[in-house]
């Protein structure tokens, strides 16, 4: 049964590796359109032997994943049950939970998000909307991004809606369709590149700032085949490992070098992505914290008027728009568009667990 009024937490957890998203979320429809209040939030970081395992489970094999799996199923549940506790959340509709990406290779029709297990709806004692992306690679789309229903639904008022995580992705509408693609890796790179130099991430961007633009790197960079690809189109961790680091690897140069010649491509790729560079950009995700990187951005789009929002939506953006996605399942509505994933259709996706 439809309703007017929402009482939801999202919970997302990305290929930065920062943490688990948490944010509880209530939604009022009024007259087809939705209004959103960001409540609590918070983000739990991972523990380094977390990290670690989480970064080498692009190379498991089947049983080390499936342990994996029902491992990072009670992490999550206990992270959302503390969640609950700690703020005496009452009356839940659900928990809409993304998971953590592990294997995305929408090409080979496959894509593993771990924690969508049925025993977190027994764990948590809620009803749970999880597992998101799968429904869409197995009808032939990329399985991501999925964000850009909740841009196109809570943010229209933007020309274009960026997200600077693990990886960069951008939104906007183009004759009447939304449409929606990976661009870049981002905090995969800086922050490998950080953590070489112990730290966790290059904060502000100020290590990248001292170095110098390697433009041989730069050149090589520019040229992959991903960049000339028509949308839609999507990236994983494998692309980085598999392509980013080797080339990366292959000059010697200093890693602040390293770094500055990447934030330089970041910035390059989303100025040369986007149709037409003018107009008004929403930009979230950890990234929009790197001042050196939206230095950069601004300066390859100079007509470009960045905004960069209230630290809740900043920060928990993904979170509001996975609970937004499990809201639109549960009424059984459009929560994927094809115009965007590739997929045969627009389709309602995911699963709801009953504990």
């Amino acid at each position: 049964m439809k309703k007017d009024n929402y009482n939801v937490i999202g919970v997302m957890s990305g290929t930065s590796l920062d943490g688990v998203d948490l944010a509880h979320i209530q939604f009022e429809i009024k007259n087809g359109k939705w209004a959103f209040e960001i409540l609590e939030c918070e983000t739990i970081s991972y523990t380094p032997d977390w990290i670690s395992n989480l970064k080498a489970a692009v190379n498991y094999e089947k049983n080390q994943l499936t342990a994996l799996n029902e491992n990072y199923t009670k992490l999550l549940s206990s992270i959302i049950i503390d969640f609950i506790q700690k703020h005496k959340l009452e009356n839940l509709d659900a928990v809409c939970s993304h998971g953590h990406t592990i294997l995305h290779q929408p090409q080979n029709g496959f894509t593993l998000q771990i924690g969508n297990l049925p025993e977190i709806a027994k764990l948590t004692q809620q009803k749970v909307v999880c597992d998101f992306r799968v429904q869409d690679v197995q009808l032939g789309g990329q399985g991501a991004p999925l964000v850009p229903i909740g841009d196109h639904i809570l943010f229209a008022e933007y020309d274009y809606c960026m997200n600077l995580g693990g990886f960069s992705n951008v939104s906007f509408e183009e004759n009447n369709s939304r449409i929606a693609f990976d661009i870049s890796a981002v905090n995969t790179v800086l922050n490998f590149y950080a953590n070489l130099l112990g730290l966790d991430y290059d904060n502000k961007g100020q290590i990248s700032k001292t170095g110098n633009c390697n433009t041989e790197l730069l050149d090589e960079l520019n040229a992959l085949n991903f960049y000339q690809k028509k949308h839609p189109k999507s990236l994983g961790f494998e692309f980085v490992k598999e392509i980013i680091f080797p080339i990366i690897e292959r000059y010697h140069i200093s890693t602040e070098d390293k770094l500055r010649t990447y934030t330089e491509h970041i910035s390059i790729q989303i100025a040369l992505a986007l149709p037409k560079k003018n107009g008004s950009m929403l930009t979230t995700g950890g990234g929009a914290y790197n001042e050196f990187l939206m230095e950069r951005i601004q300066f390859h789009l100079p007509e470009m008027n960045i905004i960069i929002p209230s630290k809740k939506i900043l920060e928990f953006k993904e979170a509001l728009i996975f609970a937004l996605l499990g809201v639109l399942k549960m009424r059984e509505e459009i929560n994927a568009l094809h115009s965007v994933t590739g997929a045969k259709y627009d389709h309602s996706s995911g699963v709801i667990y009953d504990y």
